[in-house]
């Protein structure tokens, strides 16, 4: 009974978040108490964008609570290595946590939906399943057996191919390539024959020098200029198909969560909405800037991939999807509720932002 109470109080996903929050669990009666909370992250200290947009929502939670939740924030090997994020927020050890769910498909192989999916929903078509197609219930469903709260935190948008110690130029290409790509689209990697590794970002560039790798994907321009990736490979290839709109995630301990007063919570929850919002619109603004400081301060080589890659890639990336969506009961619900969302956004969208980006290329 209490588990459905929290399932069905906390999935809404809308504005209204205070009059979910209020039915989750028994608030403090105090509302004087300081809740301290440290919040482990799986991205570099202060890292651009991604560390940053942790930071400002510790900062934003402080400021809003009235400093009645102090958060500290720990980068990716302060208190646990990146990747132990997951499990440090559900034993309690830490309140919170900032990562990426596809990095917890040990976990779960189904989070993977709710950060990106290759050929599959854009940062905007993400927002719109998550908070009014049914995702952030089916996401906040799954995560409860691990005693975890997740919220969406931050988005990076499209993001790009990656880059290249050797160009690309057939399907035949990928055979052999030792690639750090993590989630579904290391798996459609593997399909193509390359063999996927997943790597913390602060290793990147040190593998990808040492030719540890042949390959690394990122984030984009503006987190790939910051590790200083064009300087340990040669050739950067877009488009990003493995990663179209990167969601990132706050999780929360339940328990911890479940202290708060409901004020609080729906002060931690509309934070995330807000950090989300502003971390996609960062990207925006900082990527095209960065670009362009690679191409012409750094001599970047900028690649397409070609077409019959692509073509291939989108085919197996299709494959890999729907394998996954048959795993067991629950991936199916929540791969029916991802490709039904997916189908019905890809006909409006070629008629609005495919359309009107067309149109404006045209002057």
């Amino acid at each position: 009974m209490q588990r459905r109470s929290f399932l069905t109080g906390f999935g809404a996903g809308s504005l209204a978040i205070g009059t979910a929050a209020a039915g989750l669990g028994q608030a403090s009666a105090s509302t004087t108490r300081v809740h301290r909370w440290r919040m482990v992250t799986t991205w570099p200290k202060n890292f651009p964008g991604l560390g940053t947009g942790a930071n400002k929502l510790a900062q934003l939670i402080e400021t809003l609570s009235g400093g009645r939740i102090e958060v500290r924030v720990l980068g990716a090997g302060e208190l646990v290595p990146a990747f132990e994020v997951f499990d440090t927020v559900a034993r309690g050890t830490a309140q919170m946590g900032h990562g990426a769910s596809y990095y917890w498909k040990g976990k779960t192989e189904t989070a993977q939906f709710f950060s990106t999916v290759p050929f599959g929903l854009t940062a905007q078509e993400m927002n719109g399943w998550l908070y009014h197609g049914g995702g952030l219930e089916l996401w906040t469903e799954l995560y409860a057996p691990f005693g975890l709260i997740p919220a969406p935190a931050g988005n990076t948008g499209v993001q790009m191919g990656g880059w290249f110690n050797k160009e690309i130029k057939s399907v035949e290409d990928l055979r052999g390539l030792k690639m750090r790509i993590p989630g579904l689209g290391g798996e459609v990697l593997q399909r193509a024959g390359g063999t996927p590794v997943n790597l913390p970002g602060g290793e990147l560039f040190m593998a990808l020098r040492n030719r540890t790798i042949d390959a690394t994907e990122w984030v984009g321009p503006y987190n790939d200029l910051a590790f200083g990736l064009h300087r340990a490979a040669k050739y950067y290839y877009f488009p990003g198909w493995h990663e179209p709109g990167t969601t990132l995630e706050a999780l929360f301990n339940r328990e911890a969560f479940e202290e708060l007063a409901p004020d609080l919570q729906a002060i931690v929850l509309n934070a995330c909405k807000v950090v989300n919002q502003d971390m996609l619109a960062e990207y925006m603004a900082r990527d095209p800037v960065a670009l362009n400081t690679l191409l012409t301060q750094h001599g970047v080589e900028l690649r397409q991939f070609p077409d019959d890659v692509v073509t291939r890639l989108r085919a197996l990336a299709d494959e890999v999807l729907a394998d996954l969506g048959q795993r067991d009961d629950f991936a199916k619900r929540v791969y029916a509720s991802y490709r039904k969302f997916l189908d019905q956004s890809k006909e409006w969208s070629r008629l609005s932002e495919l359309a009107y980006l067309r149109a404006r290329d045209l002057t």
